[in-house]
């Protein structure tokens, strides 16, 4: 993720319009938006395949005394000329050859119909799966794939495992109405996801080989996202947990999820963030990295002198019990969250000074 922020950066500077390709469900659109958010540029995103030639090249309208015809540009476009940021071209391989056209001057001009958009504040950024994967692909035409620099999103499992009990640091309110995910339920699942990954780091993508199941539940990124969400509403019988993640990830990896969690018997986070010396080290590493994901991921999300202290406390204690390697992971999220008003303790700081090092976090 970090490598394809730091292409973003670079290419939106040169002017030079991006291409991201990638797997459906790798995290390709997910990164490119949260990259535009933590610069502070707006995002237009724009599924190329639901537009018409003329949202690109223009809609042609009649001047009010019939003496001309101008091609008025769309909405984003509109936007984008008076805030500046960036237009995301979303699935562009399923953009059929009328549109493709259509995005010619687009792409290598910023023009949209007759608006010129200034490269200095706009920047064109687009994601595609390859056509073979692409609902209704088509192959890029040369002129428009010439007008891109291309970029591979490879998906590094070990960075999505150690990030994803944190959401990155910013986990959505999942709410509909007047009901509500417990955040603290949903932290705990996604911690659960994250250790099976990493006890099972070749479920976390899995492309079906036979395009016939592709259009089923499949395991990715994003389903394990969507089955982490369904996991904190079950209630708790084994066979609703089943079907919850098997509707995301299919029957196969939900059965092998479904016999490690009942193995699995995590302690409340909040209690340990409460009481930190209560913590014992399990002796299971998929296992105390849950724990100590859910610890991290509770304290990030309640951010404050008791929680941050607290976390440390625990995170010290795995490394003295053994779980060096285990508690690293964590701590580099954890320290990741860091605020001006809230240092390290001396005793963490001794303990996992060679992890800050590495991650330049020192």
């Amino acid at each position: 993720m970090k490598a394809i922020q730091k292409f973003l950066d670079h290419s939106i500077v040169a002017r030079v319009p991006i291409l991201v390709w990638g797997s459906p469900g790798v995290g390709k659109s997910a990164t490119i938006v949260a990259w535009a958010k933590t610069r502070g540029f707006p995002c237009w995103t724009v599924i190329a395949s639901l537009r018409e030639p003329s949202d690109f090249a223009g809609l042609p309208v009649i001047n009010p005394d019939g003496s001309s015809v101008y091609f008025a540009p769309p909405r984003f476009a509109r936007e984008a000329e008076a805030r500046g940021g960036v237009i995301f071209l979303d699935e562009l391989t399923t953009a059929p050859p009328a549109v493709q056209a259509a995005l010619l001057r687009a792409v290598m001009d910023r023009a949209f119909g007759d608006l010129e958009l200034n490269p200095s504040r706009v920047a064109i950024v687009a994601a595609a799966n390859p056509p073979d994967e692409a609902t209704g692909g088509w192959d890029l035409a040369p002129p428009l794939a010439n007008r891109f620099a291309h970029v591979r999103f490879t998906l590094d499992p070990e960075d999505w495992i150690t990030q994803f009990p944190s959401y990155w640091g910013a986990a959505p309110k999942l709410a509909y109405q007047a009901d509500e995910i417990d955040p603290v339920k949903w932290t705990v699942a996604r911690s659960l996801v994250a250790a099976f990954l990493r006890a099972r780091p070749a479920h976390l993508l899995q492309v079906p080989a036979f395009e016939s199941a592709r259009g089923g539940p499949w395991p990715s990124p994003r389903s394990w996202d969507y089955a982490s969400r369904l996991i904190a509403q079950a209630d708790g019988a084994d066979g609703d947990l089943l079907d919850a993640v098997a509707s995301c990830v299919g029957e196969g990896p939900a059965m092998e999820f479904a016999v490690w969690r009942r193995e699995v018997d995590l302690p409340d986070p909040w209690e340990l963030l409460e009481e930190p010396e209560t913590y014992r080290h399990p002796t299971r590493k998929d296992i105390a990295y849950a724990v100590l994901a859910a610890v991290v991921s509770a304290a990030r999300y309640k951010l404050g002198p008791k929680t941050w202290t607290g976390a440390w406390a625990i995170l010290t204690s795995a490394v003295e019990a053994g779980g060096a390697d285990v508690a690293a992971a964590a701590a580099r999220s954890l320290a990741a969250a860091q605020k001006p008003d809230l240092p390290v303790p001396e005793k963490a700081l001794d303990a996992f000074l060679p992890v800050f090092r590495q991650a330049e976090l020192v």
